[in-house]
């Protein structure tokens, strides 16, 4: 039996990218579930757990709630050492859990491929590990990670965006950047909502387009070293 990941999609227009796609080719069987159509009460059968994006902040149940429903899988998974992977909303969401602070509307909006750079902690970390030093992945964020969770490890940052991703225990990672997102994913953006944040859409698409084999290398090392994570989680 393969080992089993579910992914929680937390918006609509926030799929999982590729990464199922990459996962499924590392081994894994992946659910993608709607947050709205309801979540597991507990992790049984579950080896790893992504939580994706969705222009919400980690406690706004008003708007989004199963977030309160989510954040109680993530806090099992911590307990339990179930490999996490947080992106955008679920890195915030899982520095939220771990009692780190999140503010909306905070600090520079980053939109499209922005460089991203490691600390030197994340040479001996098991998903960031094997990167370079520095690599492109997608943004699109105008909230932000403002004190990462006590005891986490901090693993990278951008020019703009101090916490970029981190690690909480042994094998719960958030990033900030999206890794499963790919230059068409920008292409599709609004081009008026851009405008709006100050950007020029033709510009992002070209940046996006020019830097995609560097970035589809490091984000797919990324979701093969989380494969390798859940695969040794589903052995014990």
């Amino acid at each position: 039996m393969s080992a089993y990941v579910l992914a929680i999609r937390n918006h609509p227009e926030s799929g999982p990218g590729r990464y199922p796609a990459w996962l499924r080719a590392a081994g894994l069987e992946v659910e993608v579930r709607p947050g709205e159509d309801g979540l597991p009460g507990d992790l049984r059968g579950i080896n790893g757990l992504i939580m994706l994006g969705g222009g919400l902040m980690p406690d706004d149940d008003a708007a989004a709630p199963w977030l309160a429903e989510e954040r109680t899988l993530v806090a099992r998974a911590l307990e339990e050492h179930v490999p996490v992977l947080g992106i955008c909303l679920g890195g915030q969401l899982l520095a939220h859990v771990g009692g780190g602070q999140v503010r909306a509307d905070h600090g520079v909006i980053e939109r499209g491929a922005t460089r991203i750079r490691l600390t030197p902690a994340a040479a001996e970390d098991g998903l960031l590990g094997r990167l370079p030093a520095s690599f492109y992945a997608i943004e699109n964020h105008r909230d932000a990670i403002t004190e990462l969770p006590p005891g986490s490890v901090h693993l990278a940052y951008s020019e703009d965006c101090p916490n970029q991703a981190f690690r909480l225990g042994d094998v719960a990672w958030g990033l900030q950047f999206h890794p499963e997102a790919s230059s068409a994913n920008v292409a599709r953006w609004d081009p008026a909502k851009i405008r709006a944040d100050g950007f020029d859409h033709d510009e992002l698409i070209r940046l996006a387009q020019s830097v995609e084999p560097e970035s589809e290398r490091a984000c797919r090392q990324i979701a093969e070293a989380f494969a390798t994570a859940v695969h040794q989680h589903a052995a014990t």
